[in-house]
């Protein structure tokens, strides 16, 4: 057999890609080993700018079960640290509650929806790289059988065989005097604030829905809708107990009475399991060497691996298979500028140092120790400055990222995340979201008569037109990736001969050669090193 592109794992970030890859017109094999959707759910929920990157592709309401734009979170945390952002004057903290059993149904549905091939009990086993194809060997449940594939992509999670058989190595850091568990339960009525959903915790006081830092270890609760309550433990000892028998609602307890100092009563949750009972020993934080190996790549767990507290797995999974998919799809259309796959690596993986960076960090917090609560007493008054708060809060959700995008205009949202506009077509208000579903690029023209759609005329077999007036930016136009950081951008009503010359440079950057002006398109362009390494970070984004 022979296909496009082999995705290794079928859960969130290999769907994602998947049906990005769709999107752009390419036809991706999807190997998971389960024969079965995992029932467990592995995360609570999404975090930060994958929220809004959802509602770009239209499949926030269908995981929100609402209607409507999504809505930034009032208030959340940095190791256990409540930060209050209803009060910043741009807040980028988007928090949306749904499983990870949800997260996986809705993109396994929308990637049957639009033609992808799932093959589940089909399991990676090996792979070879030739100078133009990979050759992959997968067991399945008939037996052993080889596919060529142009591409190859791990999406297979942190002990990854697709990242081992490249020889990616997975440098980091351990800890392995950490023990975490958690579980769903039930927790008696009567101990629940209903008014906050927080606990009244009797020995111990009233105990708001997050991160609760003791000189004993970390406890969290949740009261989640139509779902079992959560609870969850961090110590700093692995005295007491052997790893490989299983953990119990008795041990859970223990654990919760350790930390606090007070008496919680579980019980097994109603409803049908399996209910998530987990215990883990120690803390990794490894960060792929390389994303991309020759015809290999790596998205999600496969290429990072941090802390769990602030819930950024899949906020960075997910932002790397929409960063990839794209791009890999222009290669194998063949109008993939030289170094654009190369990019993928040089964007996405100073994101995922960052967020190693700030899980570190809040780990840090989290420990016991006078030194760490009088640096944690410093982080609470810190974080009621609001320019703080604020530079904490975009780090978190990813909306500091800067992308070099090669260009020397100094434009203000060049690099960035595209806002969330309200444009009038002539047809009514229509939001920016409701013109990105097709993951293709976009130019937006909201210059006066419209000169702009012209000079883009040669690039018309892959980029969206629109032409509108904005309500609530000062731009005039607006040349978006299809991940939705903005390649080009202007303010002017009637562009000179440089701003077109600079738009015309960037469509050529990232979206290869006019229509008419390049040879064939039947095979991958070469990938070199055309583009320059991203920002991220390093500066906040301006309100």
């Amino acid at each position: 057999m022979v296909c496009d592109v082999v995705i290794a794992g079928a859960g969130p970030n290999g769907l994602m890609l998947a049906c990005e890859l769709r999107l752009a017109g390419v036809h991706p094999v999807v190997l998971e080993r389960l024969s079965e959707p995992n029932p467990e759910n592995r995360a609570n929920g999404l975090v930060g700018q994958v929220v809004r990157m959802l509602d770009r592709r239209g499949l926030y309401q269908s995981l929100a079960g609402e209607s409507g734009p999504p809505r930034p979170t009032p208030a959340f945390f940095f190791g256990a640290v409540p930060m209050d952002l209803h009060t910043l004057d741009d807040n980028p903290f988007h928090l949306l509650p749904v499983p990870q059993t949800r997260i996986e149904r809705v993109l396994a549905d929308r990637a049957a929806a639009l033609g992808v091939e799932v093959r589940r009990g089909h399991e990676l086993t090996g792979l070879s790289q030739q100078a133009d194809a990979v050759t992959v060997e997968v067991v399945g449940p008939t037996g052993r059988y080889e596919i060529s594939s142009r591409y190859v992509v791990g999406a297979d999670g942190a002990h990854s065989t697709t990242r081992k058989l490249a020889g990616i190595e997975f440098p980091g850091a351990a800890s392995d005097d950490i023990v975490s568990r958690i579980a769903e339960v039930a927790v008696p009525d009567e101990f629940v604030d209903p008014a906050t959903g927080g606990l009244n915790l009797p020995g111990h006081g009233y105990i708001s829905p997050m991160y609760h830092r003791t000189e004993r270890g970390v406890f969290a609760y949740a009261r989640l809708p139509s779902r079992p309550d959560m609870v969850f433990t961090l110590e700093w000892t692995t005295d007491g107990f052997e790893n490989d028998t299983p953990l119990t609602l008795e041990e859970v307890h223990d654990s919760i009475y350790r930390v606090m100092g007070a008496d919680l009563p579980l019980r097994p949750p109603d409803g049908r399991g399996p209910h998530r009972l987990d215990r883990s020993i120690g803390v990794n934080t490894r960060l792929a060497a390389r994303y991309h190996d020759g015809r290999v790549l790596l998205v999600g767990d496969a290429a990072h691996v941090h802390f769990v507290i602030g819930g950024p797995g899949l906020n960075l999974g997910l932002q790397d298979a929409v960063n990839l998919g794209w791009k890999l799809a222009a290669v194998i259309h063949g109008w993939a500028p030289p170094g654009l796959l190369d990019t993928y690596g040089t964007e996405r993986r100073p994101v995922g140092e960052r967020v190693a960076m700030h899980s570190q960090a809040q780990l840090a917090l989290l420990a016991p120790g006078a030194e760490v609560t009088a640096l944690h007493e410093l982080f609470t008054e810190l974080l009621r400055d609001q320019h703080t708060a604020t530079h904490i809060a975009n780090m978190m959700a990813g909306a500091d990222i800067c992308y070099d995008m090669g260009t020397e205009s100094t434009h203000p949202l060049i690099g960035r995340w595209a806002p969330d506009l309200l444009l009038d077509t002539g047809n009514g208000p229509v939001r920016l979201a409701d013109l990105t579903t097709t993951a293709r690029p976009l130019l937006l023209d909201c210059t006066e008569n419209a000169c702009l759609v012209p000079e883009a005329d040669g690039w018309r077999d892959r980029i969206d037109f629109v032409t509108a007036r904005a309500r609530d930016t000062a731009a005039t136009g607006l040349l978006l990736r299809p991940d939705c950081y903005i390649a080009w951008a202007t303010d002017t009503p009637h562009p000179d001969p440089y701003e077109r010359e600079s738009l015309h440079t960037m469509l050529s950057t990232w979206f290869g050669v006019a229509e008419g002006s390049r040879g064939s398109r039947s095979g991958p362009s070469h990938c070199g090193t055309g583009l320059r390494s991203p920002r991220v970070g390093v500066d906040q984004v301006q309100p």
